[in-house]
């Protein structure tokens, strides 16, 4: 018997209770810096020392922190759905909590790429410097995806999307793109959760949505609950 297909879509706010800082405050800051000097090509091309500094202080955090309710929660829907995580998180969090099928939308912390060849990836969990080189003799950098820069794993994502029993959006605004567009993509009748505790989606764009506006590990719960039974 084929599993029904659950996509869930993932923000910051799905990792703020394992103590994770959401990716940007409203001042354009993330973690003190302006986003353009730590996220951008630019920025590592002016200061690749500062990029590289920041990110491995990022990924050690990654070993502080652990999955919270939320995540684990999502784990459980693996019994009976066919499920697939689209996360807009560099951490790593939804595989230790144990989901096996997680498409990494912005890239991965604990992984680096070499800056002359994209599709040279390599897998890292300590601190990433300046003469770190690709086996073709390229400066390694953060497996990121930067502002400015294409999303690799959108086209798989939009797939994902278009053939789907339900979806679950944690934690996420849906205003930032192409990221935000993917909820749309689905049949038109399919029954969207939205659970946020500020929930920012105008209810009138889809035909079967219920908002929940909780954090992730009691909103989670409640609509696993509900589509366990």
């Amino acid at each position: 018997m084929t599993k029904s297909k659950i996509v869930i879509l993932t923000g910051a706010g799905m990792s703020a209770e394992s103590g994770i800082n959401t990716f940007r405050d409203a001042g354009g800051l993330w973690e003190g810096h302006d986003v353009m000097e730590v996220a951008s090509p630019k920025g590592f091309k002016d200061n690749p020392k500062l990029v590289l500094d920041f990110y491995n202080q990022r990924r050690k955090q990654l070993f502080e922190v652990e999955p919270n309710a939320g995540h684990k929660a999502l784990v459980e829907l693996e019994k009976k759905y066919d499920v697939v995580i689209i996360t807009q998180n560099v951490d790593d969090l939804h595989e230790r909590a144990g989901s096996t099928k997680v498409v990494h939308l912005h890239g991965e912390l604990r992984k680096v790429r070499s800056s002359g060849n994209s599709r040279m990836i390599l897998d890292w969990t300590g601190d990433l410097n300046l003469g770190d080189i690709c086996a073709e003799g390229f400066q390694l950098r953060p497996h990121i995806v930067w502002f400015g820069e294409m999303v690799p794993m959108y086209q798989t994502a939009l797939k994902l999307m278009t053939d789907v029993d339900y979806v679950i959006v944690i934690g996420t605004s849906m205003q930032v793109y192409p990221a935000a567009g993917l909820v749309y993509q689905a049949p038109t009748f399919t029954p969207v959760y939205f659970i946020d505790p500020n929930p920012q989606i105008r209810e009138s764009n889809f035909k079967n949505i219920t908002v929940l506006p909780e954090i992730a590990s009691t909103g989670v719960k409640k609509v696993v609950d509900l589509l366990m039974k």
